[in-house]
């Protein structure tokens, strides 16, 4: 494209999000609410709109999110005029959206509840846009897992095949294909906003709470000292910390809202260096190193469990080459902070401290 790189140093640096108005869809989730910490560090007045936490304890509350917002809504995706209202209000020039059902076992157990959100959520949240003359950047986040999986070992790139086998899955890949009709049918004039789909590997960290994902359930296991049940011990995943793809975000917003946005206007992966993508079964491993105590490993046969893809990796050459986007810590560093953020919780520490002295470490380690 001949436009030189721009590190993460170089949005801080730049100023770029020094009072822009951002609002964060999903803002009470596990990676919203890193998000919105992150960018209110970077000076953005930040806008949330999202459902109540949907765990409990939640990272939301722990870190005191709200305390960094301008406002809070609770406004469903799936509520058009809910969307029109809140949107119309805050008046962003960029938007992330996050919200969505972002678990592959319950969209088995509620497949319409997922389909709805991650797409017709989508639809609504760009319908707004499109009537919202301030929007100049949004990025949609998905999943790795949109890609058509052939579980052949190779890395996924942007180019490929859309799919699904799951209802998660197929949902998401859906809300790409939602995302290139508007953007083809509305947004392909410069005039107006850049569009963007974010697409990250499996992500982990501190505040993470859900059910039904590796680390939480492996933190609930260690905390009371049982073992570990493993479904599918031998799966491959892309695993990578909560704050790689969240700077990947960032500084692809920061792409889209140049002069030349729409030039970045495309799907993009996120996910980690190829000796970071591994079994669920090491992982599990080194977080009980990590933590200490009695717990171990359960290889028990898995019961009644649906699909879930046994290898899954991305490549993320066109982020690397064309937003100067590497991954700052590898496995070991991710699994240790995540262990360091739970050991805190578990040692009844001020949570909103602790996360955002961890949120400030990476920042001054990407730019270093």
């Amino acid at each position: 494209m001949g436009i030189g790189p721009c590190s993460l140093a170089d949005v801080v640096n730049q100023n770029v999000w020094v009072d822009q108005r951002v609002l964060v869809t999903g803002h009470t989730g596990f990676k919203g609410s890193w998000l919105c910490m992150w960018l209110s560090l970077l000076g953005a007045e930040v806008h949330g709109l999202a459902l109540e936490p949907s765990t409990q304890p939640s990272l939301y509350e722990d870190a005191r999110v709200s305390q960094y917002l301008a406002t809070d809504r609770r406004v469903d995706v799936r509520d058009y005029r809910g969307v029109v209202e809140a949107i119309t209000a805050i008046e962003p020039t960029v938007v992330f959206h996050l919200a969505a059902q972002p678990l592959v076992r319950q969209s088995y157990t509620d497949p319409l509840e997922t389909f709805s959100t991650n797409v017709m959520g989508t639809a609504n949240i760009l319908e707004v846009v499109r009537a919202t003359p301030a929007v100049r950047a949004v990025v949609i986040v998905t999943t790795d897992k949109v890609y058509r999986n052939i579980e052949d070992g190779h890395a996924y790139r942007e180019s490929e095949p859309l799919g699904g086998h799951d209802p998660y899955s197929a949902s998401k890949a859906a809300a790409e294909i939602v995302v290139g009709s508007f953007s083809q049918s509305f947004f392909s004039d410069c005039s107006g906003p850049a569009v963007a789909t974010a697409r990250a590997g499996n992500v982990i960290g501190g505040g993470d709470w859900s059910n039904d994902r590796l680390v939480p359930d492996c933190i609930r296991a260690l905390g009371q000292g049982s073992d570990i049940p493993l479904r599918y011990p031998d799966a491959v995943r892309p695993w990578q910390h909560v704050f790689e793809p969240i700077s990947g975000y960032v500084a692809l917003a920061e792409r889209l809202l140049s002069e030349v946005g729409h030039e970045f206007a495309t799907p993009w992966n996120f996910g980690p260096s190829v000796k970071d993508v591994t079994t669920v079964q090491s992982v599990a491993q080194r977080l009980i190193e990590l933590w200490g105590g009695t717990s171990q490993i359960d290889l028990s046969p898995a019961v009644d469990s649906p699909h879930e893809a046994s290898l899954l990796s991305l490549d993320s050459t066109k982020a690397a080459t064309e937003l100067d986007w590497v991954p700052q810590w590898d496995l070991d560093s991710a699994l240790a902070a995540t262990v360091q953020w739970y050991r805190a919780w578990d040692d009844g520490q001020d949570m909103a401290e602790v996360s955002r002295e961890q949120l400030g470490r990476y920042l001054e380690s990407s730019n270093g």
